[in-house]
């Protein structure tokens, strides 16, 4: 009997015994230097003053919410402790980095909200633990990792308004998502010649780009997939709203054009002030979802031409199922390519054991779509469109921990659906929808519009993607399956083959989600989406629908920021809907500081 592989390889942590120590001594010497310059460039009198005004308004805050608790009723203060607080607002603090305290959720919630705390840390520690000198190195080279530092605040403004079994679900998928970054960045650190320098494993490593899917890695178990800007550019900026500005500054000052999508921008200006670790093996680009992407590649080979890539480009008339082929032959030629700048070999066993997984936990997808539907949807927030989008593109079924995590949320979910329980308790006033691409720098907008408004979304624009279960026994058609999954992957699924794939496709969900309200997010620099925004506001009128246009620039917040978009919708919601805010202190508030 075939022993059963780990995963994560343990192997991959092992490959510190191949690091270059003398590498790693110099490594160390820099970035003690590093170190003491930033202690002796600090305002250290300035940062005494700062502290010490925060201390005071620490104290003026106390005492207000002690006042305002002892000037309640004893039935109000027994629904404080029961429930928890209402006014949300009132965490934020002016030039503050994050939230002034931990919103208290009651007695039950914030006993689920603390565990989870406690379950997210202790993955945290264990795994930088398991290398620590290169991650440390790392903190100190790239700005990207101090804010990875923040990520236990992400989650907990991910989680605001949360209570009972929909908090128990975020935190489940919000650590599965940590433990995949974690487990990264730890392999970024090991292998980048800067810091862990490790020669051994970076001969494992296949690079992607961050918007190419992971699914194709299955079949090579014995090799490390990274999607290589992911965590320098990607994600973090939906932890750090600040994170991209220096990137984007950097590339437009070589000349590229300020109107560009802030991504491939991100990803180049990253390139430009050498932000992005010096590893892999080798590197598979894409045209996915849009051309911007293949702009992105050309700056990374023209940074590290010495770095073998292959690109994968499909056609855009992915409807037609004439082209699939096409499709197919471009991803046996990617496996050839991998293979051969490896040496490792394609096994179909270890990619339709993958798939599998893939297609039970797309199983799942649909079963929380069913229930989301109803008049009692239970899986709401950001952290679900976060995890819908993490699993669908970058662990694809390979990591096996991650189907535990979809049969227990979806348990949870069957048990608050039966239950009838509300998913924003006194908060379910209008049932939306998101289409376009989200703001990256207010990963948590769907948040504020159920916690101020009432304004509950079902389901976002790029979490409908490909739901066909993928052939797990024929080899030829699984090929086809796969070149049709990639065609049909985030964004690209509605932006690519035709406007009725994402103005047709909308009404159609409308309908299916029963909406009232639909967030229509307005990306100032994608040019895919702006060919349909006449279209989509005179179809919107005549169906009847409340179509709310939210503007953003993605990953930059100087063009359009936070509070910008926030007002958009305060204005909509009082003078269209004739509402009132569920929560008053949420409709202006001061966060262009904080993470």
């Amino acid at each position: 009997m075939a022993e059963k592989k780990k995963f994560p390889n343990p192997q991959f942590f092992r490959a510190r015994n191949n690091m270059d120590l003398k590498k790693q001594a110099e490594n160390l010497k820099e970035v003690g230097a590093i170190a003491l310059d930033l202690i002796k460039e600090t305002d250290w009198k300035a940062f005494a003053a700062k502290q010490k005004d925060h201390l005071l308004d620490n104290v003026a805050r106390v005492a207000r919410e002690a006042k305002t608790i002892a000037a309640m009723s004893g039935a109000e203060r027994m629904d404080l402790l029961k429930n928890g607080e209402k006014h949300l607002g009132t965490l934020y603090r002016k030039g503050d980095m994050a939230t002034v305290r931990r919103e208290w959720k009651g007695v039950e919630s914030t006993l689920i909200d603390f565990t989870g705390w406690l379950k997210i840390w202790g993955m945290l520690l264990g795994t930088f633990s398991k290398d620590l000198i290169p991650a440390m190195n790392t903190t100190f080279w790239y700005r990207w990792m101090i804010s990875y530092m923040c990520c236990v605040g992400f989650m907990d403004k991910n989680t605001m308004g949360q209570r009972g079994n929909a908090l128990k679900m975020s935190h489940l998928m919000t650590h599965d998502i940590f433990r995949y970054v974690a487990e990264n960045l730890v392999f970024l650190a090991k292998c980048d010649e800067k810091n862990g320098n490790s020669q051994e494993l970076n001969k494992k490593v296949v690079l992607f780009d961050e918007m190419t899917m992971g699914q194709i890695m299955a079949g090579f178990p014995d090799l490390l997939g990274i999607p290589y800007q992911l965590m320098p550019v990607f994600l973090v900026s939906e932890i750090d709203q600040l994170t991209c500005v220096p990137y984007i500054d950097a590339v437009e000052s070589f000349g590229l054009p300020a109107d560009c999508c802030p991504v491939p921008s991100s990803e180049c200006g990253a390139l430009v002030i050498d932000a992005l670790p010096h590893m892999g093996k080798c590197f598979i680009s894409s045209s996915m979802p849009c051309d911007g992407s293949t702009m992105a590649s050309s700056y990374m080979s023209r940074r590290f031409p010495n770095l073998p890539v292959f690109h994968l480009c499909f056609p855009v008339r992915y409807e037609d199922e004439e082209t699939v082929q096409m499709g197919a032959e471009d991803i046996r030629a990617c496996i050839r390519f991998i293979e051969e700048q490896t040496g490792a070999k394609w096994s179909w066993d270890a990619y339709f054991s993958a798939m599998k997984r893939f297609n039970e936990e797309t199983k799942y997808e649909l079963e929380k779509w069913e229930v989301n539907k109803t008049a009692y949807p239970q899986i709401i927030g950001p952290s679900y469109e976060l995890f819908r989008k993490w699993n669908y593109e970058m662990d694809g079924g390979i990591d096996p921990r991650v189907i535990k995590t979809c049969k227990k949320v979806n348990q949870l979910l069957m048990q608050s659906y039966e239950r009838r329980d509300e998913a924003w308790v006194g908060k379910m006033r209008y049932r939306g929808i998101v289409w376009s691409c989200p703001a990256h720098y207010y990963a948590n907008f769907s948040n504020w519009l159920a916690n101020c408004w009432g304004i509950n979304i079902l389901v976002e624009m790029e979490s409908l993607n490909f739901t066909k279960p993928l052939e797990t026994e024929d080899k030829e058609e699984a090929l086809r399956d796969l070149a049709r999954l990639y065609e049909r992957m985030v964004m690209r699924r509605h932006t690519n083959g035709g406007y009725q794939n994402v103005v047709d496709e909308l009404w159609r969900q409308c309908e299916a989600w029963n909406t009232n309200i639909i967030i229509m997010y307005q990306n100032v620099a994608c040019k895919n989406m702006a060919t349909v925004q006449g279209i989509l506001d005179e179809q919107g009128r005549e169906r009847g629908y409340h179509l709310i246009w939210i503007e953003h620039d993605l990953m930059d917040p100087r063009t359009v920021s936070r509070k910008t978009m926030r007002d958009k919708v305060n204005e909509y919601m009082r003078t269209v809907m004739r509402a009132e805010p569920i929560d008053p202190t949420l409709c202006n508030f001061a966060d262009e500081n904080c993470m």
